[in-house]
């Protein structure tokens, strides 16, 4: 089973960016973020949606 939600360093290493960036994207509402006690996880759907954004740009 594929996971729901990645941690932001997985995203980050998925995306072949910088942590900074993964949250730039959070903040400027690109990728979906879950907050899970202190934990801050990445929603995978969201990340297969930035890539066939930029994909199709």
């Amino acid at each position: 089973m594929e996971p729901l939600a990645l941690s932001i360093n997985a995203a980050a290493k998925a995306l072949s960016i910088g942590r900074s960036s993964i949250y730039g994207l959070i903040k400027s509402h690109r990728l979906e973020a879950i907050k899970i006690g202190t934990r801050t996880l990445v929603t995978t759907a969201s990340l297969t949606r930035l890539a066939q954004s930029r994909k199709d740009a």
